[in-house]
């Protein structure tokens, strides 16, 4: 090595230790960390022990069943479910409580955060909701303002002495609180879903966008910390309070201040140059994380999805390219008449190729990280399978387009939806044979993505499409989950439609290839009954269509649960059929995630009541597991379950266990 090359890595080497020794923050802490299973966080995390050294603190890292995280100094802790480098999945323990417990203490919160000079927050599920007390005095006067303020809301009468008003809207509409009728207030909750019972629609979780200043970022990769002067401005606090200490220990720091000060001034100007440099650098970096970490997923996954686009390919991972001019065209400029209906996480519409090809083109809501994450998802996990009961995908755009959209082939009848309990309900074409072939061929599916380490995690007849043969195509994957065959859960973010969503998972934030079980289970229910998964006009305790079919089966009701029109009283076979299928989706009803059947017991089980079989061959026998009768027989594989009275039992609650297949 020559003496110049030594003589760049001597000032190198000084020039490191001098800022080490300038910045507290820099030389004292870490460069990142670990706690629980989050690892890698950085700047502005921190833990409880450090405090100087973040801005949203970590505490409990080996607590169970999440660490807990403060968003704000001195503000509340929370679950910290998911983190990220400039997002944070929320959970709140009290809140899910007593929404478990639907008990109106959930309206006594309003959740906000406090923007400041060199941080901001952004709450993305979050909505606006009036909370309005009710009494003799104003009640007259609430109803008169209700016609000028709520005109367009619904409104929830379960709470005694309280109305709640809420709407759901693309835009943030502002409400002037001076404007509001009588003893009427404004609240903001985290919401999980737009449909159902209000308790099902509120979620204790909440996704929280965070942003830094460029000052406070600059600040602390220089050794300060991020505060706010008494005008509440920005002020970049650095420690530069003289040493304490004995005589001998002053003049030992003078003295090293004072060597500091010669080789500052000998080396100043390279320094100079190169601190500016380094400050550069740093700047630059950080743009680059912020700017890929602004999404959910990390940007090495989507530079795999998309690593030969950037080689200008047309073709990765066995699908197609697109343009977006090209789908652009196809869909006749995303004509509204063209709108198919909603996929998920974004509009579908009908569009037609040059090649004669028709496809649906899947279009984002909104462009934020949790679309992101889960159109890449859906990329991912879809080109690893192939099956014939599985939508197909064709492609996609680029990642440089304009717009990420989906393409996939066109499925030309509709949902199961649509043929039970919608727009297509009335031509009577979903007889009993048909609807036995959709469950199959939809178990068929389910207990391939299974085999395949795949959690669909939104199983319902919306994403049930059919084609003119009354084939299946099981749809939407945004939010599926792989999982390795070796673990017994994945924990996870709120997913899931209300009506289909594995009663476990409220309490365990688990999901198991046993939750894509129970959400079949009431598809199967759906098929038998052709009733929706949710409806408001049922009674308030089988609103939910799952409570519904088990307490009618309980009750020795099989009838009253069976759709009329597919010949439950006119034909034996259908009769026996039809309950067979019933007790079926009884077993994967049970909150007991063991007592469930696999997908691959359900298949088995389907074909053999399909063959029409008596009943006492097939592994479902035809009585109903009523309570007269000591002994519930299931599938043969299936541990044997205490007694349908347990179906009623209250939930155990897992906050301090782990859920398991």
């Amino acid at each position: 090595m020559d003496l110049s090359s030594s003589f760049i890595c001597f000032l190198l080497s000084l020039l490191v230790m001098l800022v080490q020794a300038k910045g507290r923050n820099v030389s004292t802490c870490p460069k990142s960390f670990s706690c629980g299973n989050f690892t890698d966080l950085t700047f502005p995390y921190s833990l409880p022990t450090q405090p100087d050294c973040g801005i949203m603190s970590m505490s409990g890292c080996d607590a169970k069943p999440y660490p807990r995280i403060q968003i704000v100094p001195g503000g509340e802790w929370y679950y910290a479910l998911e983190m990220h480098n400039s997002s944070v999945w929320i959970g709140d323990p009290k809140l899910q409580t007593t929404l478990r417990q639907h008990k109106c203490q959930a309206f006594n919160k309003n959740f906000s955060l406090p923007n400041s000079p060199f941080m901001s927050f952004h709450m993305i599920n979050i909505n606006k909701f009036f909370k309005c007390i009710s009494s003799s005095n104003n009640a007259h006067n609430i109803m008169q303002k209700k016609n000028n303020h709520f005109v367009d809301y619904n409104m929830y009468s379960g709470c005694e002495g309280l109305s709640i008003y809420y709407k759901f809207s693309e835009v943030d509409e502002y409400i002037r609180a001076d404007n509001l009728p009588t003893n009427c207030s404004l609240i903001r909750l985290p919401i999980q879903s737009s449909h159902g019972d209000l308790f099902d629609i509120l979620g204790p979780e909440i996704l929280v966008e965070w942003k830094l200043s460029e000052e406070c970022n600059e600040c602390h990769y220089s050794g300060g910390q991020c505060q706010t002067d008494k005008t509440n401005k920005f002020s970049c606090h650095k420690d530069a309070k003289p040493p304490t200490g004995s005589t001998d220990q002053r003049k030992e720091t003078t003295g090293r201040n004072m060597v500091g000060q010669i080789l500052g001034t000998v080396f100043g100007g390279v320094g100079s140059v190169m601190i500016t440099s380094l400050a550069v650098y740093v700047i630059w970096r950080y743009k680059k994380r912020k700017f890929s970490s602004s999404h959910f997923f990390s940007t090495r996954k989507l530079s795999n999805i998309f690593n030969h686009d950037a080689e200008g390919g047309s073709i990765y991972f066995g699908v197609s390219v697109f343009s977006y001019s090209e789908l652009e065209e196809a869909t006749d400029d995303f004509n509204s008449s063209r709108v198919l209906g909603d996929g998920g996480y974004g509009t579908v519409y009908y569009g037609k190729l040059k090649d004669g090809r028709e496809i649906a083109v899947k279009r984002l809501y909104e462009h934020n990280c949790k679309r992101m994450e889960q159109f890449v998802n859906e990329i991912d996990i879809l080109t690893r399978l192939r099956h014939n009961n599985l939508v197909t995908l064709y492609g996609c755009t680029s990642r440089r387009s304009r717009e990420l959209l989906l393409v996939y082939e066109y499925i030309p009848n509709g949902t199961l939806a649509d043929h039970l309990h919608g727009d297509r309900a009335k031509d009577g074409s979903l007889t009993w044979p048909v609807r036995m072939n959709i469950a199959i061929e939809t178990a068929g599916a389910l207990a391939y993505l299974h085999a395949s380490d795949v959690i669909h995690c939104d199983v319902k007849t919306n994403n049930i499409l059919l084609d003119h043969n009354f084939g299946v195509k099981v749809a939407d994957f945004g939010i599926s989950r792989l999982f390795p065959n070796d673990v017994s859960h994945i924990s996870t973010t709120p997913r899931g439609t209300p009506g289909y969503i594995d009663p476990k998972y409220h309490e365990c934030y688990q999901l198991t290839i046993k939750s894509d079980v129970y959400s079949f289970g009431v598809v199967l229910v759906e098929l038998i009954s052709s009733m929706p998964a949710v409806d408001m006009n049922r009674h308030s305790q089988e609103i939910n269509l799952a409570n519904y079919a088990i307490n009618k089966i309980i009750k020795s009701a099989v009838n009253e649960l069976i759709d009329p029109s597919l010949g439950f009283d006119s034909d034996t076979k259908t009769r026996e059929m039809t309950t067979s299928v019933a007790e079926l989706a009884f077993l994967c009803l049970q909150t007991d995630r063991d007592v469930r059947p696999t997908m691959v017991e359900v298949l088995d089980t389907l074909n053999e009541i399909q063959t029409n079989l008596n009943a006492n061959e097939a592994k479902i026998v035809a009585a109903p597991p009523f309570p007269e009768s000591e002994d519930i027989v299931l599938l043969k594989k299936v541990k044997s379950l205490p007694s349908p009275n347990s179906v009623t039992d209250k939930w155990t609650t897992c906050s301090d266990i782990t859920c398991t297949k």
